[in-house]
């Protein structure tokens, strides 16, 4: 062999055998999470989501990596980050923000798993067939929140003992949790005796409009019912809330946490740990069919002290005991 060839050939080995070498690395599976909303506001419920990828043997970014995909509150996006994820041949997509993301994965593939957060009956909702054993590729966590409406609207009454009008508002936009808070609270009220005003908001001006009458015809308190868009404008909420001097009860702690007066519902960043297992779970070879749909039974009631002193009310000692969390 002549040294110039001599010398091709060692560099050409030499170029080879590093190529050669990272191609035979394993690569990390991926977990695809799709959500309609921000992730500004979101940060208790993504620890809960790693959390439970730990329990799972998985850390982001050593063993495993996460695409995220958000909607920025513009669900008509989702089909599209949904079929992005399908392309990426993420190893398991996380739908965690109700029916609309779980939808558009479910619409997307057939084949890869899917883990949905939804709060109402995901057989209802067409997800899957069966709790106990999910067919297809779909199955994931189910956590009460409209079903929690006459127990939410029971503290509430407790809180404001004096109130007779309560003003119910919704997001026509999403017409299951729309639905299910109307029924669930309208039956309440009447059994607690309660004039029920009902409010419909789904775009930011909308809300300023429906505060904008509490002027004229302002209800002794609000309720406020569980919707993801309404989470993404708690601070609108309950800034409003305060302005306009009236009680309101939320769906979920981050309303309270950001100054709303109360909030009773489903511990969602559990929910969201309880997601995160099951997508390891399957990172580990575990198909959708083999786990069960998880009804997460843990509810939590926080109330807001600051905001209820504000509003000239005094909490009974029968909330404070059962309370979960009292922010002072």
């Amino acid at each position: 062999m002549r040294r110039r060839d001599f010398i091709r050939a060692i560099v050409g080995s030499s170029v080879a055998w590093p190529l050669a070498a990272r191609a035979q690395q394993p690569t990390m599976p991926i977990v695809g999470l799709l959500d309609q909303r921000s992730p500004d506001a979101l940060g208790d419920r993504l620890r809960g989501f790693r959390q439970g990828l730990r329990e799972s043997g998985f850390i982001e970014g050593q063993n495993m990596a996460i695409e995220y995909r958000w909607a920025e509150n513009e669900s008509d996006r989702l089909p599209d980050l949904a079929a992005d994820l399908v392309r990426r041949q993420v190893a398991v997509i996380a739908a965690t923000s109700g029916f609309s993301p779980a939808l558009a994965a479910k619409t997307a593939t057939t084949t890869i798993p899917i883990v949905f957060i939804v709060s109402d009956d995901p057989i209802k909702l067409g997800l899957v067939a069966n709790l106990a054993r999910p067919d297809g590729n779909l199955t994931g966590i189910n956590f009460f929140s409209g079903e929690l409406a006459p127990k939410r609207l029971e503290l509430l009454r407790e809180l404001v003992p004096g109130a007779t009008r309560v003003a119910i508002l919704v997001n026509p936009a999403n017409a299951e949790y729309a639905e299910t808070t109307i029924n669930q609270a309208g039956m309440a009220a009447r059994t607690l005796g309660l004039q029920i005003q009902l409010l419909k908001a789904s775009t930011i001006p909308e809300i300023n409009a429906v505060f904008a009458t509490f002027v004229s015809a302002r209800p002794d308190a609000l309720f406020v019912g569980h919707d993801p868009f309404f989470n993404s404008r708690r601070t609108q909420l309950v800034q409003l809330a305060a302005r306009y001097a009236v009680p309101a009860s939320f769906s979920a702690r981050e309303f309270a946490d950001a100054g709303g007066l109360m909030s009773y519902g489903a511990n969602i960043a559990d929910a969201w740990r309880q997601a995160g297992a099951y997508a390891g779970s399957i990172l580990k070879g575990a198909k959708p069919v083999d786990l069960p749909v998880v009804q997460s039974n843990k509810f939590e009631l926080v109330i807001n002290n600051q905001t209820a002193t504000m509003l000239n009310l005094t909490v009974p000692p029968s909330l404070l005991a059962i309370a979960d969390e009292v922010i002072e």
